[in-house]
Protein backbone atom coordinates (compact mmCIF):
# COMPACT_ATOMS: atom_id res chain seq x y z
CA UNK A 1 0.00 0.00 0.00
CA UNK A 2 1.39 3.59 -0.96
CA UNK A 3 2.13 6.78 1.26
CA UNK A 4 -0.74 7.77 -0.36
CA UNK A 5 -3.23 5.05 0.41
CA UNK A 6 -2.32 5.13 3.49
CA UNK A 7 -3.01 9.16 4.44
CA UNK A 8 -6.38 8.31 2.77
CA UNK A 9 -7.06 5.82 5.11
CA UNK A 10 -6.26 7.71 7.79
CA UNK A 11 -8.27 10.02 6.77
CA UNK A 12 -11.14 8.46 6.02
CA UNK A 13 -10.79 6.37 9.35
CA UNK A 14 -10.48 10.17 11.40
CA UNK A 15 -13.55 11.13 8.85
CA UNK A 16 -15.05 8.05 10.19
CA UNK A 17 -14.37 8.86 13.97
CA UNK A 18 -15.52 12.57 13.90
CA UNK A 19 -18.72 11.42 12.83
CA UNK A 20 -19.23 8.91 15.23
CA UNK A 21 -18.47 11.52 18.14
CA UNK A 22 -20.72 13.95 16.32
CA UNK A 23 -23.65 11.58 15.73
CA UNK A 24 -22.60 10.96 20.06
CA UNK A 25 -22.93 14.01 20.80
CA UNK A 26 -25.96 15.09 19.45
CA UNK A 27 -27.97 12.37 20.96
CA UNK A 28 -26.48 12.55 24.23
CA UNK A 29 -27.59 16.55 24.06
CA UNK A 30 -31.15 15.68 22.88
CA UNK A 31 -31.49 12.71 25.20
CA UNK A 32 -30.71 15.34 28.00
CA UNK A 33 -32.63 18.35 26.57
CA UNK A 34 -35.48 15.55 26.54
CA UNK A 35 -34.97 14.54 29.72
CA UNK A 36 -34.45 18.14 31.08
CA UNK A 37 -38.41 19.18 29.66
CA UNK A 38 -40.18 16.02 31.05
CA UNK A 39 -38.76 15.87 34.52
CA UNK A 40 -41.36 17.78 36.71
CA UNK A 41 -40.54 20.93 37.50
CA UNK A 42 -42.53 21.12 40.77
CA UNK A 43 -43.90 24.53 40.23
CA UNK A 44 -47.19 24.89 40.85
CA UNK A 45 -47.83 21.12 42.45
CA UNK A 46 -46.10 19.17 44.82
CA UNK A 47 -43.40 21.91 45.86
CA UNK A 48 -41.76 19.59 48.13
CA UNK A 49 -40.25 17.81 44.80
CA UNK A 50 -37.90 20.64 44.60
CA UNK A 51 -36.74 20.84 48.13
CA UNK A 52 -33.85 18.08 48.05
CA UNK A 53 -32.52 19.40 44.83
CA UNK A 54 -32.20 23.14 45.62
CA UNK A 55 -29.72 22.87 48.14
CA UNK A 56 -26.91 22.30 45.83
CA UNK A 57 -27.62 25.99 44.75
CA UNK A 58 -26.92 27.42 47.94
CA UNK A 59 -23.43 28.18 49.48
CA UNK A 60 -21.75 25.34 51.56
CA UNK A 61 -21.29 27.49 54.57
CA UNK A 62 -23.84 26.31 57.62
CA UNK A 63 -23.50 26.08 60.94
CA UNK A 64 -26.31 23.45 61.27
CA UNK A 65 -28.06 20.99 59.32
CA UNK A 66 -31.43 20.02 60.35
CA UNK A 67 -32.78 16.82 58.68
CA UNK A 68 -35.64 14.85 58.74
CA UNK A 69 -39.34 14.11 57.30
CA UNK A 70 -42.29 16.48 56.99
CA UNK A 71 -41.87 17.99 60.15
CA UNK A 72 -38.57 20.16 59.91
CA UNK A 73 -39.22 22.26 55.94
CA UNK A 74 -42.57 23.87 57.41
CA UNK A 75 -41.97 24.29 61.17
CA UNK A 76 -38.07 25.75 61.20
CA UNK A 77 -37.50 29.30 60.12
CA UNK A 78 -34.25 29.23 58.84
CA UNK A 79 -34.08 33.08 58.70
CA UNK A 80 -34.97 33.57 62.16
CA UNK A 81 -32.10 31.35 63.42
CA UNK A 82 -30.26 33.94 61.26
CA UNK A 83 -31.83 37.22 62.13
CA UNK A 84 -31.96 36.31 66.01
CA UNK A 85 -28.69 34.65 66.38
CA UNK A 86 -26.31 34.92 63.57
CA UNK A 87 -27.04 30.72 63.13
CA UNK A 88 -26.85 29.76 59.41
CA UNK A 89 -28.80 26.99 58.41
CA UNK A 90 -30.40 24.54 55.90
CA UNK A 91 -32.70 21.96 55.95
CA UNK A 92 -32.17 19.16 54.29
CA UNK A 93 -35.80 17.75 54.67
CA UNK A 94 -38.55 15.97 52.38
CA UNK A 95 -41.82 14.64 53.02
CA UNK A 96 -41.61 11.32 54.29
CA UNK A 97 -38.22 11.07 54.71
CA UNK A 98 -37.39 8.01 56.43
CA UNK A 99 -34.36 7.61 58.54
CA UNK A 100 -31.90 5.74 56.08
CA UNK A 101 -32.90 8.42 53.84
CA UNK A 102 -31.69 11.17 56.16
CA UNK A 103 -28.82 9.18 56.80
CA UNK A 104 -27.82 9.25 53.05
CA UNK A 105 -28.80 12.83 52.85
CA UNK A 106 -26.62 14.06 55.92
CA UNK A 107 -23.65 11.70 54.02
CA UNK A 108 -23.88 13.67 50.98
CA UNK A 109 -24.16 16.79 52.71
CA UNK A 110 -20.68 16.05 53.78
CA UNK A 111 -19.70 15.97 50.49
CA UNK A 112 -19.90 19.93 50.48
CA UNK A 113 -19.39 21.15 53.82
CA UNK A 114 -19.17 19.98 57.50
CA UNK A 115 -21.65 22.01 60.19
CA UNK A 116 -21.17 22.04 63.89
CA UNK A 117 -24.73 20.48 64.75
CA UNK A 118 -27.03 18.04 62.83
CA UNK A 119 -30.23 18.00 63.92
CA UNK A 120 -32.16 14.88 63.16
CA UNK A 121 -36.30 15.10 63.33
CA UNK A 122 -37.01 12.13 64.89
CA UNK A 123 -40.83 11.39 63.63
CA UNK A 124 -39.66 9.40 60.93
CA UNK A 125 -38.63 6.66 63.14
CA UNK A 126 -41.73 5.17 63.17
CA UNK A 127 -41.36 3.53 59.78
CA UNK A 128 -39.24 0.30 60.06
CA UNK A 129 -39.30 -0.42 55.95
CA UNK A 130 -40.06 1.54 52.85
CA UNK A 131 -43.26 3.19 52.56
CA UNK A 132 -44.12 4.14 48.97
CA UNK A 133 -42.31 4.60 45.42
CA UNK A 134 -43.90 8.02 44.93
CA UNK A 135 -42.50 9.09 48.28
CA UNK A 136 -38.93 7.81 47.77
CA UNK A 137 -39.31 10.08 44.97
CA UNK A 138 -39.55 13.10 46.19
CA UNK A 139 -36.25 12.38 48.43
CA UNK A 140 -33.86 10.37 46.15
CA UNK A 141 -34.96 12.06 42.63
CA UNK A 142 -33.55 15.46 44.02
CA UNK A 143 -30.06 13.84 45.12
CA UNK A 144 -27.05 14.44 42.61
CA UNK A 145 -25.50 11.25 41.62
CA UNK A 146 -22.95 9.53 43.89
CA UNK A 147 -22.85 6.64 46.41
CA UNK A 148 -24.81 8.20 48.60
CA UNK A 149 -27.32 8.70 46.13
CA UNK A 150 -26.84 5.15 44.83
CA UNK A 151 -26.89 3.42 48.19
CA UNK A 152 -30.04 5.17 49.34
CA UNK A 153 -32.19 4.26 46.55
CA UNK A 154 -30.57 0.72 47.12
CA UNK A 155 -32.14 1.07 50.38
CA UNK A 156 -35.02 2.53 49.94
CA UNK A 157 -36.84 1.22 46.98
CA UNK A 158 -40.00 -0.96 46.82
CA UNK A 159 -40.06 -4.18 45.26
CA UNK A 160 -41.41 -3.00 42.04
CA UNK A 161 -39.41 -0.08 41.79
CA UNK A 162 -36.70 0.39 38.78
CA UNK A 163 -33.42 1.13 39.61
CA UNK A 164 -32.47 2.70 36.18
CA UNK A 165 -35.24 5.21 36.60
CA UNK A 166 -33.51 6.70 39.75
CA UNK A 167 -30.28 7.10 37.99
CA UNK A 168 -31.70 8.13 34.50
CA UNK A 169 -35.33 10.23 35.05
CA UNK A 170 -36.20 10.04 31.47
CA UNK A 171 -37.24 6.62 32.10
CA UNK A 172 -39.61 7.11 34.08
CA UNK A 173 -40.89 10.67 32.46
CA UNK A 174 -41.12 9.55 29.01
CA UNK A 175 -45.14 9.73 28.53
CA UNK A 176 -45.08 13.00 30.59
CA UNK A 177 -45.98 14.80 26.64
CA UNK A 178 -49.16 15.57 27.16
CA UNK A 179 -49.22 16.96 30.48
CA UNK A 180 -46.40 19.81 29.61
CA UNK A 181 -47.57 23.05 30.49
CA UNK A 182 -45.35 26.55 30.26
CA UNK A 183 -43.91 26.49 32.74
CA UNK A 184 -41.50 23.36 32.06
CA UNK A 185 -40.49 25.91 29.39
CA UNK A 186 -40.47 28.69 31.59
CA UNK A 187 -38.20 27.02 34.17
CA UNK A 188 -35.89 25.27 31.73
CA UNK A 189 -33.12 26.01 32.54
CA UNK A 190 -33.76 26.97 36.34
CA UNK A 191 -36.13 25.41 38.51
CA UNK A 192 -37.96 27.67 40.59
CA UNK A 193 -37.16 28.62 44.29
CA UNK A 194 -39.56 26.58 46.53
CA UNK A 195 -37.92 26.96 49.77
CA UNK A 196 -35.40 29.70 51.85
CA UNK A 197 -32.28 27.14 52.79
CA UNK A 198 -35.13 24.48 53.00
CA UNK A 199 -37.97 26.30 55.01
CA UNK A 200 -41.10 26.41 53.00
CA UNK A 201 -43.06 29.15 54.15
CA UNK A 202 -46.54 29.26 54.78
CA UNK A 203 -48.43 32.56 56.38
CA UNK A 204 -51.82 30.93 56.25
CA UNK A 205 -53.93 29.97 59.10
CA UNK A 206 -55.77 26.68 59.93
CA UNK A 207 -56.85 26.55 63.55
CA UNK A 208 -56.21 22.97 65.14
CA UNK A 209 -59.53 21.84 65.72
CA UNK A 210 -60.38 17.95 65.77
CA UNK A 211 -58.02 15.11 65.31
CA UNK A 212 -58.63 11.51 64.31
CA UNK A 213 -57.75 9.43 67.15
CA UNK A 214 -54.08 7.49 67.17
CA UNK A 215 -54.37 4.31 65.81
CA UNK A 216 -53.47 1.96 68.45
CA UNK A 217 -50.51 -0.67 67.67
CA UNK A 218 -49.74 -4.11 68.83
CA UNK A 219 -45.91 -3.09 68.93
CA UNK A 220 -44.29 0.19 69.74
CA UNK A 221 -40.48 -1.35 69.40
CA UNK A 222 -38.87 0.53 66.43
CA UNK A 223 -37.40 -1.91 63.68
CA UNK A 224 -33.40 -2.90 63.44
CA UNK A 225 -33.33 -0.96 60.35
CA UNK A 226 -33.88 2.33 62.18
CA UNK A 227 -31.44 1.63 65.15
CA UNK A 228 -28.62 0.76 62.61
CA UNK A 229 -29.22 3.80 60.75
CA UNK A 230 -29.58 5.81 64.30
CA UNK A 231 -26.43 3.81 64.80
CA UNK A 232 -24.94 4.78 61.82
CA UNK A 233 -26.03 8.74 62.56
CA UNK A 234 -23.84 8.91 65.28
CA UNK A 235 -21.02 7.34 64.35
CA UNK A 236 -20.77 9.68 61.19
CA UNK A 237 -21.31 12.57 63.16
CA UNK A 238 -18.93 11.49 65.70
CA UNK A 239 -16.56 10.71 62.72
CA UNK A 240 -16.95 14.72 61.42
CA UNK A 241 -16.75 16.17 65.01
CA UNK A 242 -20.38 17.21 64.18
CA UNK A 243 -22.42 17.41 67.46
CA UNK A 244 -25.96 15.52 66.94
CA UNK A 245 -28.88 16.98 68.34
CA UNK A 246 -32.31 15.06 68.30
CA UNK A 247 -35.67 16.73 68.15
CA UNK A 248 -39.45 16.33 68.36
CA UNK A 249 -41.43 18.90 66.56
CA UNK A 250 -44.49 20.18 68.24
CA UNK A 251 -47.03 19.23 66.13
CA UNK A 252 -50.01 17.55 67.12
CA UNK A 253 -50.60 14.72 64.35
CA UNK A 254 -49.51 12.36 63.64
CA UNK A 255 -49.81 11.46 66.94
CA UNK A 256 -46.25 10.62 68.87
CA UNK A 257 -46.62 7.99 71.16
CA UNK A 258 -45.01 8.07 74.75
CA UNK A 259 -43.55 4.23 73.79
CA UNK A 260 -41.31 6.03 70.81
CA UNK A 261 -40.32 8.92 72.96
CA UNK A 262 -39.40 6.89 75.82
CA UNK A 263 -36.93 4.80 72.97
CA UNK A 264 -35.72 7.94 72.15
CA UNK A 265 -34.77 9.44 75.56
CA UNK A 266 -33.07 5.90 76.16
CA UNK A 267 -31.11 5.93 72.71
CA UNK A 268 -30.00 9.69 73.73
CA UNK A 269 -28.87 8.55 77.03
CA UNK A 270 -27.03 5.81 75.68
CA UNK A 271 -25.06 7.95 73.24
CA UNK A 272 -25.10 10.77 75.31
CA UNK A 273 -26.96 12.88 72.91
CA UNK A 274 -29.68 16.26 73.41
CA UNK A 275 -32.81 15.26 72.93
CA UNK A 276 -35.71 17.73 72.55
CA UNK A 277 -39.38 16.73 72.43
CA UNK A 278 -40.79 20.45 71.73
CA UNK A 279 -44.26 18.70 72.49
CA UNK A 280 -43.45 19.34 76.09
CA UNK A 281 -42.10 22.54 75.72
CA UNK A 282 -45.04 24.55 73.93
CA UNK A 283 -45.84 27.17 76.68
CA UNK A 284 -42.37 28.05 76.96
CA UNK A 285 -41.76 28.45 73.17
CA UNK A 286 -45.44 29.85 73.14
CA UNK A 287 -47.10 28.04 70.76
CA UNK A 288 -51.17 29.03 70.07
CA UNK A 289 -52.26 26.51 67.76
CA UNK A 290 -55.57 28.13 66.93
CA UNK A 291 -52.82 30.84 64.87
CA UNK A 292 -49.80 28.76 64.48
CA UNK A 293 -50.43 26.47 62.18
CA UNK A 294 -51.67 26.22 58.73
CA UNK A 295 -53.41 22.94 58.38
CA UNK A 296 -54.72 21.91 61.70
CA UNK A 297 -51.89 21.34 63.73
CA UNK A 298 -50.37 19.45 61.51
CA UNK A 299 -47.63 22.07 60.70
CA UNK A 300 -46.78 24.88 61.82
CA UNK A 301 -47.10 28.09 59.32
CA UNK A 302 -44.24 31.13 59.62
CA UNK A 303 -45.34 32.71 62.93
CA UNK A 304 -44.72 29.58 64.77
CA UNK A 305 -42.13 27.83 62.95
CA UNK A 306 -40.95 32.01 64.04
CA UNK A 307 -41.13 31.10 67.48
CA UNK A 308 -40.02 27.30 67.73
CA UNK A 309 -36.65 28.94 66.00
CA UNK A 310 -36.57 31.75 68.79
CA UNK A 311 -36.46 29.10 71.37
CA UNK A 312 -34.64 26.39 69.02
CA UNK A 313 -31.69 29.06 68.69
CA UNK A 314 -31.36 29.73 72.27
CA UNK A 315 -30.62 26.06 72.96
CA UNK A 316 -28.00 26.29 70.45
CA UNK A 317 -26.44 29.44 71.49
CA UNK A 318 -26.17 27.88 74.91
CA UNK A 319 -24.35 24.43 73.84
CA UNK A 320 -22.36 24.96 71.15
CA UNK A 321 -19.39 27.13 71.17
CA UNK A 322 -20.09 28.95 67.83
CA UNK A 323 -16.83 31.29 66.68
CA UNK A 324 -17.72 34.40 66.49
CA UNK A 325 -15.84 35.15 63.16
CA UNK A 326 -17.30 32.13 61.26
CA UNK A 327 -19.04 34.01 58.98
CA UNK A 328 -17.12 36.51 56.27
CA UNK A 329 -18.59 39.41 54.41
CA UNK A 330 -20.14 37.07 51.15
CA UNK A 331 -21.99 35.16 53.87
CA UNK A 332 -23.45 38.04 55.68
CA UNK A 333 -24.47 39.61 52.03
CA UNK A 334 -26.36 36.10 51.48
CA UNK A 335 -28.60 35.84 54.60
CA UNK A 336 -29.13 39.87 53.75
CA UNK A 337 -30.50 38.98 50.71
CA UNK A 338 -32.79 36.09 52.28
CA UNK A 339 -34.07 37.75 54.60
CA UNK A 340 -35.39 40.67 52.78
CA UNK A 341 -36.92 37.58 50.39
CA UNK A 342 -38.52 35.86 53.17
CA UNK A 343 -40.59 39.34 54.57
CA UNK A 344 -41.39 40.11 51.26
CA UNK A 345 -42.74 36.71 50.49
CA UNK A 346 -44.57 37.16 53.98
CA UNK A 347 -45.75 40.42 52.71
CA UNK A 348 -46.69 39.34 49.12
CA UNK A 349 -48.79 35.71 50.85
CA UNK A 350 -50.60 38.24 53.44
CA UNK A 351 -51.96 40.49 50.55
CA UNK A 352 -52.93 37.37 48.86
CA UNK A 353 -55.32 36.11 51.88
CA UNK A 354 -56.52 39.19 52.26
CA UNK A 355 -57.59 39.47 48.16
CA UNK A 356 -58.08 35.99 47.52
CA UNK A 357 -58.64 34.65 50.90
CA UNK A 358 -55.69 31.94 50.00
CA UNK A 359 -52.11 31.80 49.17
CA UNK A 360 -52.52 31.88 45.83
CA UNK A 361 -48.37 31.77 44.42
CA UNK A 362 -46.48 29.30 47.41
CA UNK A 363 -43.31 29.94 45.25
CA UNK A 364 -40.68 31.58 47.12
CA UNK A 365 -39.97 34.28 43.94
Amino acid sequence: MSTTQLLHKKNSNLQLFIRIFITLVLFISAFLILQRLLVPKYASAVLEGGMVREYYDTAKNHDVIIIGDCETYTNYSTVTLWEQYGITSYIRGSPQQLVWHSYYILEDTLRYETPQVVIFNVSAVQYGEPQSEPYNRLTLDGMRLSASKLNAVFSSRTEDEDMLSYLLPFFRYKDRWKELSSEDFKYFFNNPRVSINGFMLRSDTMEAGFLPDPIRRADYTFSDKVYSYLERLVSLTKENNIKLILVKAPTLYPYWFAQWDQQIVAFAEQHDLLYINFLEHVDEIGIDYSTDTFNAGISLNVFGAERLARFLGSILSENTQFSADRHGPETVAYWNEMTQLYHRVIIRQQDEISEAGKITNLLME
